[in-house]
């Protein structure tokens, strides 16, 4: 009987589990089925069969280039990431094993920044770019985004240090090692799958990052999210060629959090278990 009703628990928490999956999926399956569509049966409303006409890519690719915003959003992500690792690396590793009274409040202060709206601060963020001459650069987005990101990258680097003893860090003191050499070659590999998933989400974050990209870029460095936007016309939205771009913007990170999803869960559950 016990085993009977452990059987039905798995197979409830099973459809349950599939059918958010489902849910969560949905909005993007859609987008899918309907950049297969005409843009007469795009607008004719709710249908989940397309007639499989690529049609709106070859469309997508002709009024615009996809290579030049996709190499935008790469090398933009990426760099936030890296930059963003060489700034919160040692700032976390001094929060999580050279604490003071005031660690706490520094990282409830830098949380609760991602608090503010954007909008509140466009104006002097616009003025600053276009006096430093950083509208429409790779630099200056890329500054941005690492700023926008670093309270969340910070805190989730803590919270990975802090699970790491720190009788190993002595250990690698009393044997001479100096305070690089400790962060670089003792630190870091063993946070290896906390910095991987971190990596991941803030990569994530820069590539669907809509509102400065958009508001800070126009051509040069326009990156995929922008790329979407200019299928927003005075003419009207044409959804089967908005939802062909927006698939071609959203394949390559659907691609990436697909191969990489053991370590992304690996690294977010880092330390959960005693």
């Amino acid at each position: 009987m016990a085993r009977a009703a452990t059987l039905r628990r798995k197979i409830a928490f099973t459809a349950l589990a599939w059918t958010i999956a489902m849910v969560i999926f949905f909005p993007i399956l859609y987008t899918i089925i309907t950049s297969l569509k005409t843009e007469t049966e795009a607008i004719q409303g709710f249908n989940l069969i397309p007639s499989f006409t690529l049609e709106n890519y070859v469309t997508v690719q002709t009024q615009r280039d996809y290579f030049k915003p996709f190499m935008n959003s790469v090398i933009i992500s990426v760099g936030s990431t890296i930059l963003a690792l060489f700034v919160a690396v040692p700032a976390a590793w001094a929060m999580a094993f050279s604490p003071t009274k005031r660690t706490k409040d520094i990282l409830m202060w830098m949380l609760s920044t991602k608090m503010m709206p954007a909008v509140a601060v466009l104006v002097p963020i616009y003025l600053l770019f276009r006096d430093f001459g950083l509208l429409d650069t790779r630099i200056g987005l890329t500054v941005m985004l690492m700023l926008i990101n670093l309270p969340i990258v910070v805190w989730m680097l803590y919270t990975y240090f802090r699970e790491i003893p720190g009788e190993i860090l002595e250990a690698a003191r009393m044997d001479g090692a100096s305070l690089v050499n400790e962060i670089v070659y003792v630190l870091t590999p063993m946070a290896v799958p906390g910095i991987a998933s971190t990596m991941l989400l803030n990569v994530i974050l820069a590539w669907n990052e809509a509102f400065w990209t958009i508001r800070l870029t126009t051509t040069n460095a326009a990156p995929l999210t922008a790329f979407i936007a200019s299928f927003s016309s005075p003419q009207g939205l044409f959804w089967a060629k908005l939802s062909a771009a927006s698939t071609l913007a959203i394949a390559p990170i659907v691609i990436l959090g697909w191969f990489s999803q053991k370590q992304l869960v690996r690294g977010l559950t880092f330390g959960a278990v005693k």
